[in-house]
């Protein structure tokens, strides 16, 4: 029951939660890849796990964590965020969360601390696969580099038929 009850005021307070966590990545030294992902971005994602909390804790399955921190964690990668950076930021996620839920937290006897033990069991489970599944994701993008104009421009011409993919290599080009 108290479970539901910091789930439901996490889900109140999704906004003033993401608005927090996303100037937290933009300022914190181990985060400083993501300020070139626009702020807005950056407070979307972080809203959609806060304001969904309950659903990402008690109905989405395994695979559903999976399937979206693995585009999480690949999306990152093609941005140019590196690995270290990316986890550092899940884990603020996390830590942002618990700052919040300490300075409101009501557990004033031993039935309610179980269910904020419980709750942070739950909390920890689905940052922890959702770290595991983002570095797969960013693992399985291969190696990403944010790509210049030149590198775009010759991926387009290559798609489009301008070009032959055997004709001279980046290196060769940007020489």
């Amino acid at each position: 029951m108290l479970g539901i009850k910091l789930v439901r005021l996490i889900e109140a307070h999704s906004a003033e939660l993401s608005r927090g966590l996303t100037e937290q990545i933009r300022t914190s030294d181990r985060t400083s890849d993501f300020k070139k992902i626009p702020a807005d971005e950056l407070r979307l994602a972080a809203a959609e796990v806060y304001k969904n909390l309950g659903e990402w804790l008690l109905q989405k399955t395994e695979s559903d964590i999976e399937t979206r921190f693995h585009a999480v964690g690949a999306h990152r990668a093609a941005e140019g965020v590196r690995l270290h950076q990316v986890v550092w930021a899940l884990l603020l996620s996390r830590d942002h969360l618990w700052h919040f839920l300490r300075h409101r937290s009501f557990a004033d006897n031993v039935v309610a601390l179980y269910g904020e033990l419980e709750f942070e069991r739950l909390l920890n489970q689905f940052f922890d696969r959702a770290i595991y599944y983002a570095v797969l994701g960013y693992q399985d993008a291969g190696p990403c580099s944010p790509k210049g104009d030149l590198a775009r421009a010759r991926e387009l011409a290559i798609s489009i038929g301008l070009i032959a993919s055997q004709d001279k290599t980046m290196s060769e080009l940007e020489d």
